[in-house]
């Protein structure tokens, strides 16, 4: 029985894996990814590196045995049709009776068409009959801190969530969460609804940036047509852009602010504050 997760050398499965490490040994995980190079690392300490693509069913043939634990991490190619992609993984771990199959999908309360191909992916799940686990991961801290150059050299956060609060998290720990379902028991056929413990505003957040440069950050609301259009200026494509957008203004709406405990609970200690994700980004 083996422990696979899928995207193993993304920014969250690289997280997953080097958590798994410290739990398991590294000859029960598998590591998918598309790149083998980009795995060099894991595959010198013993974990098992298998080659295939969401958008190639037959890489995935054979991939899994009966007994698996699976951890689908969401693709992040919006352009080619995600649903249809994770039904790729999905097809090959019912043949193949996993006993698992974790999915890292997006919040239950938001509405943002963000969403969409989750609640598509959710309900191909449900409907197969697999063993699963929905792990609904909120906003991570990194989709802010991993853009503070415009930020500092701007000296604004621009956003258009108005007042709207998110109750983020590190992406570590929703892998450390991943990670206690995988090797844990008794998550079978449960949906966790995973967040920060604190929702925190942007007021809040510039002023935490200010306080730790030393520096005048000011908050900038703007309409979330501005929003898209500074977002295209700087490289985004037009339908990422404005998915982003569309994002904040769920967040306007309260639905990113959520804090359900779940993710605490799993990981048994509290979340990371936005501040030492804040630290961390600039120490970097």
């Amino acid at each position: 029985m083996s422990i696979v997760v899928t995207g193993a050398t993304g920014h969250l499965g690289r997280h997953v894996v080097e958590q798994l490490l410290e739990k398991v040994p590294a000859h029960r995980i598998t590591a998918v990814v598309r790149t083998p190079g980009k795995a060099a690392d894991f595959a010198e300490r013993g974990v098992r590196i298998a080659v295939a693509d969401y958008n190639d069913p037959e890489t995935f043939e054979g991939l899994f045995s009966a007994g698996d634990k699976v951890l689908l991490i969401s693709g992040n190619e919006f352009d080619k049709g995600r649903p249809g992609q994770h039904q790729v993984v999905l097809d090959a771990a019912k043949a193949a009776g996993v006993a698992l199959f974790a999915y890292t999908s997006a919040p239950g309360s938001l509405t943002a068409s963000l969403a969409d191909d989750h609640r598509r992916t959710e309900g191909a799940i449900l409907a197969s009959g697999v063993p699963y686990a929905l792990l609904r991961n909120s906003w991570y801290h990194e989709n802010y801190t991993e853009t503070l150059a415009p930020v500092l050299e701007h000296g604004a956060v621009v956003q258009a969530a108005g007042q709207g609060r998110v109750a983020s998290a590190a992406r570590a720990d929703y892998a450390a969460a991943a990670v206690a379902v995988l090797t844990g028991e008794g998550h079978e056929n449960k949906t966790y609804e995973l967040s920060g413990d604190t929702a925190w505003g942007f007021a809040e957040y510039a002023a935490e940036l200010s306080r730790q440069t030393g520096r005048e950050i000011a908050n900038n609301t703007v309409p979330a047509e501005t929003l898209t259009g500074i977002l295209t200026g700087v490289g985004l494509p037009g339908p990422v852009a404005e998915m982003l957008a569309e994002v904040d203004t769920s967040i306007e709406k309260g639905e990113l602010a959520v804090t359900s405990g779940d993710l605490s609970r799993l990981i048994g200690r509290p979340t990371t504050p936005i501040s030492e994700s804040i630290t961390a980004a600039l120490r970097s």
